[in-house]
């Protein structure tokens, strides 16, 4: 669905008052499948929906799960930084956002947000196995640095007060997408709040996909690793024999 389309069809809800009765809440996305090729410079995705009456709204999307690795620099004799330590987590969202109507603090409680993730403090991403078992500050400090360094690269952001009411029932946000989102199934979970309390709740599928070369190249090193690893060497090899033979001639 288009953009264009998804503003026709929020305009036709409300005109159309019995739309969704016995249904709290409905959602749509303008798009449900964001196809990633060499020329994708990211996208804005819009929310949109209806509930059955006033109340606030909050919005959670993660990406794909991916293991992630976070190493601490400490500084040795005042002169260079080195990595000292590495912790490994698992099932960490390749992207997490987080849009409401209002402050977060101000719709929900503590116990509600815990439940359904809302905020990057209550994201359920584990320590690898691997990994030598911390906890306390040290494991908040790491837990932190994953948070923080996604949201260097613009994969997580909270968007409070982005989410808009047309009038008491209709609502609309936009969602970001970069360009280095994560391909793969995306959670879209949308939270209909009154008195502090989740009473509604709708899911929404979204799914971003490679296509072209890209998707041949990915699916080639993940599935193929032996024929990709083969390949690449043979391409430097043969870009290392044509430079060579440029400088000759020259």
């Amino acid at each position: 669905m288009s953009r264009l389309a998804a503003l026709f069809v929020l305009s036709l809800l409300a005109l159309v008052p019995g739309l969704g009765h016995g249904q709290a809440l409905v959602t749509d996305l303008s798009e449900h499948v964001v196809t990633v090729n060499s020329s994708f410079t990211g996208t804005e995705l819009l929310l949109f929906g209806m509930t059955d009456g006033p109340g606030d709204i909050v919005v959670v999307v993660q990406g794909p799960r991916e293991d992630v690795v976070v190493r601490r620099k400490e500084n040795v004799g005042g002169l260079i930084w080195i990595n000292r330590r590495a912790v490994g987590f698992e099932r960490v969202p390749g992207y997490y956002v987080v849009a409401s109507s209002r402050q977060l603090t101000s719709i929900t409680t503590l116990a509600a947000r815990a439940q359904h993730r809302m905020g990057a403090d209550y994201l359920d991403f584990s320590l690898a196995a691997s990994t030598r078992r911390i906890a306390g500050a040290e494991l908040t400090a790491f837990r932190q640095a994953v948070v923080r360094n996604k949201r260097a690269a613009e994969l997580y952001y909270e968007a409070e007060e982005s989410v808009q009411f047309v009038g008491e029932r209709l609502f609309r946000t936009k969602l970001t997408i970069p360009a280095h989102a994560p391909d793969g199934n995306y959670t879209v979970n949308t939270y209909l709040l009154r008195n502090q309390q989740v009473v509604a709740q709708q899911s929404t599928p979204l799914s971003i996909v490679k296509s072209g070369f890209e998707q041949t190249v990915f699916s080639l090193a993940h599935e193929q690793p032996a024929i990709y690893g083969l390949a690449a060497v043979l391409i430097s090899v043969f870009a290392g024999w044509a430079a060579a033979a440029i400088f000759r001639k020259s």
